[in-house]
């Protein structure tokens, strides 16, 4: 499925859009250049679960946690990781359990230690836009889509 976001506000409302179907868990990668929106797109999906704070993108500290409406949403910027193993030090499968919401941008960079992705998300400035492309990995991230399909026809 493709989109085409025409500013900040509609990457921040396809995020909400996306997160309005993640209820339940799902590890979402979220590709594209720096620069691209993926945390702008995070900050949406943290909507979808009432968060109405900042979002900062977690490029030093790897992970930021967030709980709202008694779920857990983990947002991963690995883009400074030196070495896949450094995610083993900090723990990284204890994150992934059923029922978490695990955004991961940069995901390439945690290739051979992170889990399989549900849905896969790439940015790309196109314009003066942006166009969202997202696809998915497994079964569960073809429920998510298809959920999203029936979203758009309502």
């Amino acid at each position: 499925m493709q989109r085409y976001l025409d500013d900040e506000a509609e990457t921040v409302a396809a995020g909400q859009w996306l997160g309005a179907a993640l209820k339940g868990g799902a590890v979402v990668y979220l590709g594209g250049q720096l620069g691209a929106g993926k945390t702008t797109f995070c900050r949406g999906v943290l909507r979808a679960f009432g968060h109405t704070g900042a979002v900062k993108s977690p490029t030093y500290t790897l992970v930021e946690p967030y709980e709202n409406a008694g779920v857990n949403v983990y947002h991963f910027d690995l883009y400074r990781l030196g070495d896949p193993e450094e995610l083993e030090y900090m723990g990284i499968r204890d994150y992934f359990d059923g029922d978490a919401v695990c955004l991961v941008e940069w995901p390439e960079r945690g290739a051979g230690v992170l889990p399989l992705a549900d849905i896969m998300v790439s940015i790309e400035v196109q314009g003066a836009g942006r166009l969202l492309a997202a696809r998915s990995a497994t079964p569960r991230g073809q429920q998510i889509l298809a959920q999203l399909s029936e979203y758009e026809t309502d």
